[in-house]
């Protein structure tokens, strides 16, 4: 059984410390191929240059490039060209993370949708997905990104934790969705439990947005508190208790659907998840 963790932010420090070893127990878990989150062009690149380190063989390590609408306000009239240079890269797969928060609303709205708009279009030019962030700006990404879809390969809604409305509007645009351990947690992400068996095949993703999102059902839990890939077994149980599959068939179709995603590799080796 073989998963594919489609955002891990291998680039921060918690994680970049020891990033062999973290990638290491990912493996021995079954998490066999990973997608570096780019989140700004120094990290984008720090990403790309992370999976040539820890990957002579190209097959399981690869990456995204684009600017967090955290960082939306750093855009300038050099960095499409910056970013278009990142994306040529063998190893980076999508355009983003990029995207819309007006939750935290750390960059101006109208610069957000900026940013979002120039990244859009690079997607269209260069033919990549596009990995999107979104909170609490649901009707106003779909508004956007209805512009551009028909031209877009593909776009894929990264930690999804919205509301019913949302997830179908994200489908009837031909949306893929990504699932991390929000679904876990008892507190905020028990509304994901029903939502998720919404999702078709082909359409759903897993990612463990490591090193954030630790799934609290996780027993035992590091003493650390930090998520690391290797527990993205526990987000399939959920994802599989939820959707009436077993982990074997959830694990499939979302590895398959990853791989189309992204055009990796179908990797010959197997493994079997293991509890970390």
């Amino acid at each position: 059984m073989q998963l594919t963790d489609i955002g891990v932010n291998l680039t921060h420090p918690s994680l970049n410390e020891q990033c062999a070893a973290v990638l290491d127990r990912a493996y021995a878990a079954g998490v066999m191929q990973l997608l570096l989150t780019g989140t700004s062009l120094a990290e984008s690149e720090q990403a790309m240059l992370l999976c040539e380190k820890h990957d002579e063989s190209q097959q399981r390590l690869f990456s995204t490039a684009g600017i967090h609408p955290h960082d939306a306000s750093s855009w300038n009239g050099d960095s499409a060209n910056q970013l278009k240079a990142l994306l040529a890269h063998e190893r980076v797969r999508a355009v983003g993370e990029c995207g819309l928060d007006f939750n935290r609303d750390f960059s101006p709205r109208p610069q957000q949708e900026r940013v979002l708009e120039e990244h859009l279009a690079l997607a269209v030019e260069l033919q990549l997905p596009v990995f999107l962030h979104e909170r609490d700006a649901d009707q106003r990404l779909v508004e956007i990104l209805r512009e551009y879809r028909d031209k877009l390969p593909a776009a894929v809604v990264h930690c999804f934790t919205g509301q019913k409305r949302a997830l179908f509007n994200y489908l009837d645009l031909d949306l893929h969705i990504g699932i991390t351990g929000w679904i876990c947690d008892e507190r905020r992400g028990t509304h994901l439990q029903p939502l998720v068996r919404e999702i078709p095949q082909g359409r759903l993703m897993l990612e463990s947005d490591a090193p954030f999102l630790l799934p609290r059902s996780l027993r035992p839990k590091p003493k650390n508190g930090r998520n690391e890939p290797a527990y993205l077994i526990e987000t399939l149980k959920t994802v599989a208790e939820h959707r009436a599959e077993s982990l074997e068939q959830v694990a499939a179709h979302t590895t398959a659907t990853a791989q189309a995603f992204f055009r990796l590799p179908t990797l010959k080796v197997t493994a079997t998840a293991e509890q970390p």
